[in-house]
């Protein structure tokens, strides 16, 4: 697009600043309205597959998450008893690893470092109020008392979305899917050089998953009641107790969760916006229109996939409204197979009845899908 634009981001995660620092470097005009009071992310770790990594590269931050987390090549799947069953090589983008394992707050404080060091602006403790869009622009005001007009008005404000509600209301609420993901920061093990991923009885699945050179997680998948929530005082008995068929380096992990406070517990649910995800000038991106289940570890890669898309389609169109056509378009089908194969998958790893075109997917699986992803998006 040749004019710049004034373009408000409502919400500063990882989508959202991404977002922020690929327009900032185009020379756009950006504020991100971000609700909690600082950088600090919530959460353990996150895996950054090599279609991730590629975007960070773009917007200018691959060497900075290289050098914070932990690179790796090969999933490794084991036995209960921790004894190896599979190595898989993970494939690559290129210009990009496989995977790079980052404490969430690390890729927090890079990605804020990298939108501000652009020239966007980050409002912390800020929320839409009002927000009026007349077709030539979008009025907002923000909860710190300010109001501006802006060109585009974009939301990467969670799968509890308050933008997606001003435009569809509760249609597209978040759909607990049943179950809920456990996880826990411990010393890494130096056999654990890349995800491990054990398998156990009952359907149960353990994963390793190393962030730095000294710290991995554990992350655990289990079918929670809808109102369960962790005992304050014993959550980390409770995850003990769910991983007991466990040996190996899954039970060596536990040995170090003691702190009922370190488990992180967190409902898996899942949005699927089906009408546009435009509505004029405001549009929705990653978790707030397409939320998915985890089993890909793609929620965060489609999200900045989501935004350097978006920051292309702008430069390739002559209007917000072409670049908003386009961009979906080229966005909406990768975001469903991964939301459609994740729950699949989720469903069969827990023993669940699947659809016959859930079988289909599942036919593909989730070193396939790796292939698939690793393909120009």
């Amino acid at each position: 697009m040749a004019t710049p634009l004034r373009v408000l981001i409502h919400g500063g995660g990882i989508g959202g600043l991404t977002l922020a620092t690929a327009l900032a470097r185009r020379g756009h005009t950006v504020q991100v309205a971000e609700l909690r009071d600082g950088v600090e992310a919530l959460g353990v770790g996150i895996i950054q597959p090599s279609n991730a990594l590629h975007v960070m590269r773009e917007i200018g931050t691959l060497d900075a998450c290289l050098e914070a987390g932990f690179e790796w090549e090969v999933l490794t799947i084991t036995d209960p008893s921790g004894n190896p069953v599979a190595k898989i090589p993970q494939p690559r983008m290129d210009g990009a690893p496989s995977n790079n394992g980052i404490p969430r707050p690390a890729l927090a404080r890079i990605l804020a470092g990298a939108a501000t060091g652009a020239g966007a602006t980050v409002t912390h403790g800020t929320t839409i109020t009002e927000l009026t869009d007349d077709g030539a622009g979008v009025d907002v005001a923000l909860s710190d008392g300010t109001s501006a007009r802006w060109d585009l008005v974009v939301g990467f404000d969670g799968i509890g979305s308050p933008l997606r509600n001003r435009l569809y209301g509760t249609t597209y609420s978040p759909e607990y899917t049943g179950f809920a993901n456990w996880r826990v920061t411990v010393p890494r093990q130096p056999q654990v050089e890349g995800v491990v991923m054990s398998t156990g009885l009952a359907s149960a699945k353990a994963l390793l998953t190393p962030i730095t050179d000294d710290l991995m997680y554990i992350g655990a998948v289990f079918a929670e009641a809808p109102g369960f929530r962790p005992d304050p005082e014993r959550a980390h008995e409770e995850l003990a107790e769910r991983l007991t068929s466990f040996g190996g380096p899954v039970a060596e992990a536990l040995t170090h969760v003691t702190d009922p406070a370190a488990v992180v517990y967190s409902r898996i649910s899942q949005v699927t916006v089906e009408e546009p995800w435009h509505v004029g000038r405001v549009a929705l991106a990653g978790d707030a229109a397409h939320a998915s289940a985890p089993q890909l570890a793609q929620g965060a890669a489609m999200a900045v996939e989501d935004a350097l898309v978006l920051a292309q389609s702008l430069d390739a169109e002559g209007d917000v409204a072409a670049a908003l056509a386009a961009w979906e378009a080229r966005r909406r089908p990768r975001a469903m197979f991964v939301q459609s194969l994740s729950r699949a998958v989720l469903k069969q790893e827990t023993g669940n009845a699947t659809t016959p075109e859930e079988d289909e997917l599942l036919k593909i699986g989730i070193p396939g899908a790796a292939h698939v992803l690793a393909k120009p998006y």
